[in-house]
């Protein structure tokens, strides 16, 4: 069966919207090579509309203009780009189809295609946060900026129920960026604080 992995860009307050006003500064080539790995490796993304849009906007534009950027962008336009909308939309960039049915049925059928690499989400928050409420996002990837915005939508509202994780892997840029995947986990065990505090620190000696 085909992992899922998201990734995604976000501040130290959880904000993911808008990342182009704000992560471009710690943008380098160790971010490059995180990014690569799971959006240049993988042959079909899943991409909310609003992202969808975005990059249609952009990378086209990009790839025929044979710039530094421009082998990214050919590989995004190559691979199979499936947009989840709740309405009608136009699909300008080449291998872009729009997901029919259900939702969670049409992602359980897309994992269950032969494939060696995983299925790849990059930004669209909502489809995001609707597959690890019914488990079947495989791989969190963060990428954890040193900034705060205060302001913008977050990855986890206020409100939402409870998402335990298992930190998977860890890695800090030397622009201060924590490169951090995650995977859902089970609840966690029910704890007191007198069971806590036996680990606090003793007094030196």
């Amino acid at each position: 069966m085909r992992k899922i992995v998201a990734e995604l860009f976000i501040s130290l307050d959880g904000v993911v919207e808008a990342p182009d006003q704000w992560h471009f500064p710690y943008y380098n080539a160790e971010m490059g090579a995180a990014v690569d790995a799971v959006l240049g490796r993988a042959d079909t993304l899943l991409l909310g509309r609003s992202t969808y849009e975005g990059f249609a906007g952009v990378w086209p534009g990009r790839e025929a203009a044979g710039g530094e950027d421009a082998p990214f962008a050919a590989t995004l336009g190559d691979a199979r780009k499936i947009v989840v909308s709740s309405r009608p939309l136009e699909l300008p960039w080449r291998n872009s189809e729009r997901l029919t049915g259900d939702l969670m049925e049409a992602v359980t059928a897309l994992k269950r295609e032969p494939g060696g690499t995983p299925i790849a989400i990059s930004g669209s928050v909502s489809v995001v946060r609707q597959l690890l409420a019914a488990g079947l996002l495989d791989e969190l990837q963060l990428l954890v900026h040193p900034i705060v915005v205060g302001e913008g939508m977050r990855l986890f509202p206020e409100g939402a129920p409870p998402v335990p994780l298992e930190l998977l892997s860890a890695q800090t840029f030397e622009t201060g960026v924590l490169n951090l995947f995650y995977a859902p986990a089970g609840p966690a065990a029910p704890a007191s604080y007198d069971e806590a505090k036996t680990h606090l620190p003793r007094p030196a000696q």
